[in-house]
């Protein structure tokens, strides 16, 4: 069916139709999976039948697409190529509203390097070999060919988007795409800087011999389900409850290395789902490692 066809089909016989539906439909008909994002450039909450990942679709979020739920559920991982996922109704109604389209670099095998003001790009232009280049409202973004996993602030002014990510698409960009260098997958390796201790941290108990009985898979799946449903039921004060939220998964699981790489996608992704950007995300997050002493 052709791109028209589509839309008309999702959205009736005449425009206007939403301003970023072609757009999207052109990415996901190049194998780039698409979402719609709403006021404040992050993507649509999810329905009330997944918050908290009640529905089970995606737990762990270690896949891309949507849950049996046929809404815009699940931030970057309902991100799809599929044209009859992208105009279903409630997707229609999500474009209807939406700010700009999305992507999910890494379920394109690309790597979005975010460079959030001119002191971040004069240093990738003398630390990074050149790439494909889409400028941003304050910066750039360089976009290698290769995936890797997703990592934010790992120097000052940059992120990185590729997998279990999404990023905002600002055209086509200018320059070949090179391959993803060993340059960029170094940052992501780096071991973060020791944090020195707040004054009055709380003190964590760590585990002592055995196995931790955090690592109970029931137990520490509760407890992630618990903290992402505090987050999405969230009324308001977001962000003092996205950081209370850190500060009690950390104070209790922070120290004996219970915590993946997934289990703290979950959190970010609840608290994008209610606004929050990733650089609050990882703010809040590291403030409260602080505030532990971890």
């Amino acid at each position: 069916m052709t791109q028209p066809a589509v839309i008309r089909r999702a959205f009736g016989p005449r425009p206007p139709w939403p301003d970023h539906l072609r757009t999207a439909l052109s990415l996901a008909a190049d194998g780039v999976p698409v979402l719609p994002l709403r006021r404040g450039k992050v993507p649509f909450a999810n329905c009330r039948s997944c918050a908290g990942n009640a529905c089970g679709g995606r737990p762990n979020m270690k896949t891309p697409g949507p849950c049996q739920c046929p809404g815009v559920c699940h931030a970057w991982a309902a991100a799809t190529t599929d044209p009859a996922v992208v105009t279903l109704p409630a997707w229609a109604a999500a474009w209807r509203r939406a700010v700009c389209v999305g992507y999910h670099p890494g379920g394109a095998h690309l790597t979005v390097v975010d460079l959030d003001d001119a002191d971040a790009i004069a240093w990738a232009r003398t630390a990074l070999p050149a790439t494909r280049t889409v400028p941003t409202t304050r910066g750039e973004h360089w976009i290698y060919r290769g995936a890797m996993r997703s990592v934010n602030a790992v120097r000052p002014g940059v992120d990185i988007k590729s997998a279990m990510a999404y990023a905002r698409y600002l055209g086509p960009g200018t320059g070949p795409m090179a391959n993803l260098p060993d340059a960029v997958r170094a940052l992501a390796a780096k071991e973060p800087s020791p944090v020195r201790p707040a004054a009055h941290a709380a003190v964590v108990p760590a585990c002592v011999g055995g196995e931790c009985p955090h690592r109970t898979p029931a137990y520490l799946e509760r407890g992630i389900a618990m903290a992402e449903q505090r987050i999405t039921g969230a009324s308001s004060a977001v962000h003092a409850t996205v950081y209370r939220t850190f500060l009690a998964v950390l104070s209790r699981h922070g120290r004996c290395g219970c915590l993946t790489d997934a289990h703290i996608a979950r959190l970010f992704t609840a608290a994008q789902s209610k606004g929050e950007t990733a650089r609050h995300c990882a703010d809040a997050w590291t403030n409260a490692r602080t505030t532990l002493g971890l």
